[in-house]
């Protein structure tokens, strides 16, 4: 896998950033928190109409959620976009994705956990995405990620429970992956090569270990992460205190990463943890275990 050809330029004051709801839909003061937020930096939000609409668990039809998605796409004022939570739906849309539009005016996207799926599509298109979000301490660093032309740096945490299994050495590869379960789900949906790529994990307790060994087996035996250079670990802490039979979560993770052979960092604040660091995807990424640290080339700069 080659790092992202397309860089994209940075956001300026006064630029336009759409609020979509791929997945299921957030509380109803969220769209408007991120919208703030955003305007706070100095950007203008626009809230998709379907962002706050209630069909089960997701927010409202797939054609509907197709439609903000793919009408902030295209819309040439939209420089950003920005999900307003995860959840469940993002896989059911990505065919409906217009990727040519995408490629002609290639745009961010910002998200995690379920909007997994749409980073692979960002991904096979050429597009650098930002897996993580607004929320929490490192909100900022999105503005800087979007605004500033920005690097990021990532330093692990050793007390973290991923942190235990952080192996040795020092890989370089365009980041790219996301959370576990929507991974392993895309095989066969999404062209995704993880030659040569540092895989980011994140990995969030929806099930028991049994989800976590399929998931990693599917990947793995399909071929997925044949020329992985290395894995940069996030959080796993859900998991925390949790047995199967005498095992736990960094059991089954150990017994996969050993099969890989690649170097490991865990213990890094990614994914389901309540000071998540967002960092970008498709950019050349160092992944340093010696000096427990993750460092990523920004994603824009033209």
């Amino acid at each position: 896998m080659e790092a992202t050809t397309l860089r994209l330029r940075t956001l300026t004051a006064g630029d336009t950033v759409a609020i979509v709801s791929p997945a299921s839909w957030p509380e109803g003061s969220v769209p408007t928190w991120i919208a703030r937020q955003v305007e706070a930096w100095g950007l203008r939000a626009v809230i998709a109409p379907h962002a706050l609409d209630h069909r089960g668990y997701l927010a409202g039809s797939d054609v509907d959620r197709a439609a903000d998605l793919n009408d902030a796409i295209r819309d040439p004022t939209v420089r950003a976009v920005i999900a307003s939570t995860g959840g469940c739906g993002s896989f059911r849309i990505v065919p409906d994705v217009d990727v040519r539009a995408l490629r002609a005016d290639p745009k961010m996207l910002v998200g995690y956990s379920d909007v997994t799926a749409l980073h692979q599509v960002w991904n096979a298109a050429g597009v650098p995405s930002l897996h993580g979000a607004i929320a929490g301490t490192h909100g900022d660093h999105v503005r800087r990620l979007l605004m500033e032309d920005a690097d990021t740096v990532v330093d692990a945490d050793a007390a973290a429970l991923s942190a235990e299994l952080t192996t040795t050495g020092r890989v370089e590869g365009p980041l790219s992956g996301g959370n576990l379960e929507m991974l392993a789900r895309s095989v066969g949906v999404v062209d995704f090569d993880l030659a040569g790529a540092v895989l980011l994990l994140e990995i969030n307790r929806a099930a028991g270990l049994g989800m976590v060994d399929r998931a990693l087996t599917q990947l793995r035996y399909s071929g997925a992460l044949d020329g992985v250079v290395g894995v940069a670990l996030g959080s796993i802490d859900q998991f925390a205190g949790y047995q199967d039979r005498g095992w736990t979560v960094v059991d089954t993770l150990r017994d996969h990463f050993d099969a890989l052979g690649v170097p490991v960092l865990g213990g890094l604040p990614l994914g389901h943890v309540e000071d998540l660091v967002t960092v970008p995807l498709g950019t050349r990424a160092v992944l340093d275990v010696d000096r427990g640290r993750l460092t990523v080339e920004s994603p824009s700069g033209v």
